[in-house]
């Protein structure tokens, strides 16, 4: 009885705005830029104007303190976790790309040969179906399947994932043809509007030249830098980029658009066009548009996060989501709809720069640590081993360790202890390991056994020391731009924004979150189920809502 009086006394106490029960807006959208460190909101803020990244920063709630959850950082884990509200552990996203031993080949995370690339004759074959759970768009289109979700990219994974098994349009940009695509998973042929929207642009003829978007006195980072990929057709890796002399020159259109600021451009424009033409938030049952800008992290990868090109794109990109959300509001009001921006991994600087600096960091030539390690099987087991690498995941020959009567633990092992020897290897931890979780209680092993899934990871997981980045074999190029992927800040630390129907204004929040909270927080904007191997939790402060 006194327990019973005590949790009334508690109910009573909690502001009634807690349980404020708002109904779903219209309209969610979910905006995931790939590639992009918390620091670019602040660090190229005197490049933004007021009413894209600051009309988030200061009419939404800003979570300053959010957080990957996992290793590997990569788009297409990124873009899974966010939108299932689990890591791959759960939801099998263990990277862009991993191993299939059956196949004896690496597989995307969207490859599936059972369907076609519908809007191209030579388009890679794509669906959803690697991903082992099912995401926050799922749950929306079970609970009502009149609502609609429609999510798009540049990049196949960027619109797949996050559209998730029952998205009624997921498109992106075909490297063969020029045009938006989609999958016979999906539909059988492109929606008139979209061919419509495919023949209006053209890379070979419309793509512009890339010059400054400001006077060059605005921006701080230097254009010229040794640290930064030279493209194809250009003799230096500074401003102008004239495209259209790049592709008369040889140069792919179709691969410099990617790369172009106007592929953002590109993709704003077809946002807007699926909102008009899908009637996006026109009846009672709420829609939902996903798109992930692919851009930013194509050039952020030749570039670099200290570089003037990166600068520029997102002073360009800035005014793209000004357009968006002008559009939104024009449509919908301020409070039709809710809208969220994150990133699906940042970036480690490039290494070569970190070198020069005198900052920890450097390279790690993949192929000739893998050659020791096959040398040292070869002295111990008088075998090699080694069956494939990637992700930093060893896969040891298993059908060798069977016919030689090894114990695979015990080899597992050995290599993990071979591992260990080499300076640039920071955590190394085997199957065993990452399955009962022993030695993973440190931060650095929660992240690893968080990305670890028993049937497509490798036998033994390790990650490289802070700063540095795995390549495969040491040429000058290689010294040139950089990657992401590790378990360090610089990787993990990204921005989550939101902004409209029922969010605070101008709250920051700073208590940490993970990656995986945000889709755990739709649950609540939507009153939705949980999705079946959802781990996140609810983000608390976004949710209360004010008394009135």
């Amino acid at each position: 009885m006194k327990k019973i009086n005590i949790i009334k006394l508690l109910l009573l106490a909690t502001p009634l705005s807690f349980f404020a029960q708002i109904p779903a807006p219209k309209v969610v959208v979910g905006i995931v830029i790939d590639q992009m460190c918390y620091d670019y909101l602040y660090r190229f803020e005197h490049v933004y104007a007021t009413g894209g990244f600051k009309r988030l920063l200061t009419k939404g709630t800003n979570c300053r303190n959010t957080q990957y959850n996992y290793v590997p950082t990569y788009t297409a884990p990124g873009h899974a976790s966010i939108y299932s509200g689990t890591t791959p552990s759960n939801h099998g996203i263990v990277g862009n790309d991993w191993y299939v031993r059956d196949l004896r080949k690496t597989v995307t995370s969207v490859s599936d040969i059972r369907y076609t690339t519908v809007g191209s004759l030579a388009g890679g074959v794509a669906a959803p179906m690697n991903l082992l759970t099912y995401t926050i768009t799922d749950q929306l289109k079970m609970a009502s399947p009149k609502s609609k979700v429609i999510s798009i990219s540049i990049k196949d994974r960027g619109a797949i994932l996050p559209g998730g098994h029952l998205s009624d349009g997921s498109y992106w940009y075909d490297y063969n043809s020029g045009d938006f695509v989609t999958s016979s998973f999906y539909k059988q042929t492109l929606p008139a509007w979209v061919d419509r929207f495919n023949s209006k642009f053209d890379p070979k003829k419309d793509l512009r030249a890339w010059r400054l978007l400001l006077p060059e006195s605005t921006y701080l980072m230097e254009d010229e830098s040794q640290y930064e990929v030279v493209l194809a057709g250009k003799t230096s890796a500074t401003f102008p980029y004239d495209f259209p002399a790049m592709i008369a020159a040889g140069a792919s259109a179709n691969s410099l658009f990617t790369i172009s600021p106007q592929a953002n451009e590109l993709l704003t424009d077809f946002a807007i066009a699926a909102l008009e033409q899908e009637n996006i938030g026109q009846d009672q049952f709420t829609d939902f548009l996903c798109i992930s800008y692919s851009t930013p992290d194509i050039a952020g990868h030749a570039f670099g996060p200290y570089s003037r090109e990166l600068e520029d794109m997102y002073a360009r990109l800035d005014r793209e989501l000004q357009r968006l959300f002008a559009s939104l509001e024009t449509r919908f009001g301020k409070d039709g709809f809710v809208l969220f921006l994150t990133a699906d991994h940042a970036v480690v600087p490039v290494p070569e720069m970190l070198v020069k600096m005198n900052l920890p960091g450097g390279y790690f030539f993949m192929q000739d640590h893998l050659q020791v390690l096959r040398d040292d099987f070869i002295m111990k087991y008088n075998a090699d081993l080694l069956e494939y690498e990637i992700n930093q995941n060893i896969y040891l020959d298993l059908d060798k360790i069977d016919s030689l009567r090894l114990d695979i633990d015990e080899v597992a092992e050995y290599t993990a202890s071979e591992l260990r020897k080499w300076p640039e290897v920071k955590t190394v931890l085997t199957r065993e390991q990452l399955r009962s979780g022993s030695a993973c209680t440190d931060y650095w092993g929660m992240l690893m056994r968080n990305g670890y899934n028993p049937q497509r990871s490798g036998e033994v997981m390790f990650l490289l020391q802070p700063g540095y980045l795995a390549k495969e074999i040491d040429v000058p190029t290689a010294h040139q731009g950089t990657s992401h992927g590790s378990a360090f800040n610089y990787d993990t630390h990204v921005p989550l924004l939101w902004y409209g129907k029922g969010i605070p204004q101008g709250l920051s929040i700073y208590e940490p979150i993970q990656i995986t909270d945000i889709s755990a927080t739709l649950v609540h904007i939507l009153n939705l189920q949980r999705p079946g191997s959802m781990t996140g939790v609810p983000i608390i402060p976004l949710l209360q809502q004010p008394k009135k």
